[in-house]
């Protein structure tokens, strides 16, 4: 891409926001490297590894990713045979230490993220010099006692001298005859030996080596000759020691070196990984997602925002490539069409560098080999250019180097020069590239450049909308539409009298007064018709709303009658069907009690009770009268079948042909039943199992397998939705009466989307939240119904 371009559209700017995002030198380094490829698979591979990254911030948003360090200095030192600090090589084991996590965290969701699990394979893991490291090394940068058993044993004897030596100090400065000689009965250390503090007046009674004097000069500190032998044994193993520390991080520093190439592959694919996940940060603080790229040089951007912009910013629909390659995009300066412009290559540029772009879902991206801008006021003072000069030289060199591949932005074209030969020469520099199958878009004021939109095939006119009652631009694009300048209305809204306007406006011939007139009077008739269309937009949605929610209570207030009668009628029969139980239990004791004799008169009597028994009956099933189900009766069934029970509201499946009574025996649920073949209906699709057994098997195999909870911690509130109303109804064939819905804390919309759809669920008796030792906020107990 052209170094200019890429500074005349501020992808500079781009690449300073994006840095921000990068957690580490590498990543920031990579960022300011970045530059748009026409490559389409490569385009492909970095858009697919930033949604991967967005992904990865979307599910897991606490995995740890960082942790390393930048040690290429420390590497390029050990490489070259120097003996690296403690602090050095602890860097070295966090940097093996954050690889190693980051690779298994990424090897154990391959599936997940299959690009950034490509990475993963190029991460060092070299554990046992990790450990070396950080059991030699301790946090704090010292090398640690059991680094080496030699270490271990030089310290513990240094420690012995010193207490030796200050034991016999303290015994000698505790001592009568030597008090009065000491300035101050203490032991102190000088050039790394013990000493004592000897008046300079006593200095023949304290025989010893003389380290240091006073500022004041009145005491010596000297080193008794009781302890000069053991000082020099001190002296010794402390010089032991550092040898042993040199040699141990000489060892250390050796397996760095024998090292370096996995660690230095290493290093950078965590650079790389940074670099990729500050894109999909980018990506998410833009709010930004990826385009659909295509081999063809085409632009489709749909509600695209310019990414430098800040605060509320229009969005603008761009398109070019498709059913035209010249768009000339007219209007007033204050209007935005220079943002149109940059936001058109912002975009592409951005794409074809792997980054999302600030653009809504569907926006398509062709891949453009080259991007040519002339965008500003390049006035050059050291080579004597004016504006139009500048200009000049920028297009000249456009028009001689854009292909058919190209995308040429062009701001303000002719502008700088008289108008009528700045105008013939946009129309020229227009021709030339529409010509050769450059995708252009250009910016101006000339009115014939409109007619040479409406004069070319392929070329299409476009404009920024100016609200012609406000008299302040709103940023949209119109493609299809001119634009108006409206210098007359922007000159009146900045302060300018409006004598000086009105005067201005008597200088137009009567062809463009009412040219301007009428294109003033269509813009207002337009705006005007899109309001009412919006208005009419959102009446028409309201009703439909109004409409579905009157639709569902009806249905609802339908359902509930029919169960309220349903549950009266089946009660009903409960209760007749006892009764007539108890009757002939009756009737049959009294058969066996009663003589022949008074068999007749009794008979009489229980037949009149029987009468009255059914007549009780009859009189219930007037009361509450059976529901009559839509649909059709079969009139035979063959096991394996699927039927509709309307009495339970039911399916389940026919296990055996119905018997000579008219009796059918299904399975609903886990649940065999008879029920009369009158009362059941073919569903609307009939699935013929194999057999019986296979039926009941598929519904018995559920009620043992179905849990009483379901994770759905990671989902997203569409996919959850949909998870739960295929459990709840397994859950209720299963028989199970309460069941725990995992949705974890978070933010909480999970757990609201699972809530939203429990309310008037036809499954759920109630719900509640856990309690303590139920997962509290992040858990949703239901009852079922």
């Amino acid at each position: 891409m052209d170094k200019k371009t890429l500074r005349r559209l501020e992808f500079h700017k781009v690449q300073e926001n994006l840095a921000s995002f990068a957690y580490s030198a590498l990543g920031k380094e990579k960022v300011m490297e970045l530059e748009p490829v026409d490559d389409l698979n490569a385009i492909l591979r970095w858009q697919d590894e930033t949604s991967e990254g967005r992904k990865l911030l979307r599910l897991e948003p606490t995995a740890e990713m960082g942790g390393w360090k930048d040690i290429r200095v420390q590497l390029q030192r050990a490489g070259h045979g120097a003996v690296l600090e403690p602090e050095d090589l602890i860097a070295v084991a966090d940097t093996l230490t954050a690889g190693r996590v980051i690779k298994n965290f990424l090897l154990e969701r391959a599936a997940v993220y299959p690009l950034l699990n490509e990475l993963a394979f190029f991460l060092a893991a070299l554990p046992e010099l990790e450990q070396k490291i950080k059991k030699a090394i301790l946090p704090g940068g010292e090398v640690a006692d059991n680094a080496s058993p030699e270490l271990s044993q030089i310290r513990r004897k240094i420690v012995n001298s010193q207490l030796q030596i200050k034991d016999h100090l303290e015994h000698l400065i505790r001592s009568p005859n030597y008090q009065k000689y000491l300035q101050d009965p203490l032991v102190t250390m000088r050039e790394g030996r013990y000493v004592v503090p000897v008046k300079i007046e006593y200095r023949a009674q304290v025989p010893g080596i003389v380290h240091d004097q006073s500022s004041s000069g009145a005491t010596l500190f000297v080193e008794p000759m009781a302890v000069v032998e053991r000082n020099n044994e001190l002296r010794r193993l402390i010089v032991a020691e550092k040898q042993e520390v040199q040699r141990i991080l000489a060892e250390l520093s050796a397996g760095v070196a024998q090292n370096l190439d996995p660690i230095s592959t290493s290093l950078l694919t965590l650079g790389e990984l940074d670099f990729i996940m500050a894109r999909a940060r980018y990506s998410h603080a833009l709010q930004a997602w990826a385009p659909v790229l295509e081999g063809e040089a085409v632009l489709d951007i749909r509600q695209g925002r310019h990414p430098l912009l800040k605060g509320e910013v229009v969005p603008v629909n761009i398109r070019i490539g498709e059913e035209f390659d010249t768009l000339v995009v007219t209007g007033p300066n204050t209007g935005g069409k220079t943002v149109v412009l940059k936001t058109a290559g912002l975009h592409v540029l951005m794409a074809q560098s792997g980054l999302h772009i600030p653009a809504g879902e569907g926006s398509k991206l062709g891949v453009f080999r080259r991007v040519f801008a002339d965008i500003g006021d390049e006035q050059s003072i050291e080579q004597s250019l004016s504006t139009f000069s500048s200009h000049m030289t920028n297009i000249v060199d456009i028009v001689g180097r854009a292909g058919k591949d190209s995308l040429v932005l062009l701001d303000e074209l002719g502008a700088g020069t008289d108008p009528t030969e700045g105008a013939a020469l946009a129309q020229s520099i227009l021709e030339k590239l529409h010509a050769s199958g450059v995708k252009t878009i250009a910016t101006t004021h000339y009115s014939e450049l409109k007619n040479f939109a409406y004069a070319h095939e392929r070329v299409e006119n476009a404009s920024v909308e100016f609200d012609a009652v406000t008299l302040r631009p709103t940023y949209r694009l119109l493609i299809g539409k001119p634009g108006r300048s409206n210098a007359f209305e922007i000159a009146g809204r900045l302060g300018l009298p409006a004598q000086l306007v009105n005067r201005a406006r008597e200088f137009l011939t009567v062809e463009q007064v009412q040219y301007e007139e009428l294109m003033r009077d269509l813009e207002k008739e337009r705006q005007e018709a899109q309001a009412e269309r919006a208005e009419a937009a959102r009446l028409t949605e309201e009703a439909r709303l109004l409409r579905e929610m009157l639709q569902k209570k009806e249905s609802d207030l339908a359902a509930r009658r029919e169960s309220i009668l349903a549950k009266a009628a089946e009660e009903a029969r409960v209760l007749v069907r006892n009764a007539r139980l108890e009757a002939e239990a009756a009737v049959k004791e009294l058969r066996e009690k009663l003589h022949e004799e008074t068999t007749r008169a009794r008979e009489s009597a229980i037949q009149d009770a029987r009468e009255k028994l059914g007549k009780l009956g009859q009189k219930v099933s007037r009361a509450v009268p059976e529901k009559v189900a839509a649909g059709e009766v079969p009139s035979e069934l063959v096991p394996g079948e699927e039927v509709f029970l309307p009495k339970f509201n039911q399916k389940g499946y026919v296990l055996a042909a119905p018997a000579p009574g008219g009796e059918v025996q299904v399975q609903v649920g886990i649940l065999k039943i008879s029920v009369p073949l009158r009362d059941l209906r073919r569903t609307e699709k009939t699935k013929p199992a194999a057999g019986q057994s296979e039926v009941a098997g598929v519904l018995f195999g559920k009620a043992r397998e179905i849990s009483s909870e379901l994770d759905l911690r990671g989902q997203y509130a569409g996919e959850a939705t949909a998870l739960v109303e295929k459990y709840l109804d397994d859950a209720y064939l299963a028989g199970l009466h309460r069941v725990y819905l995992i949705h974890g804390k978070g933010t909480g919309s999970l757990r609201a989307a699972v809530q939203k759809l429990l309310k008037g669920h036809h499954r759920v008796k109630s719900f509640r939240l856990g309690e303590q030792g139920e997962g509290g906020y992040g858990v949703t107990v239901v009852e079922l119904a």
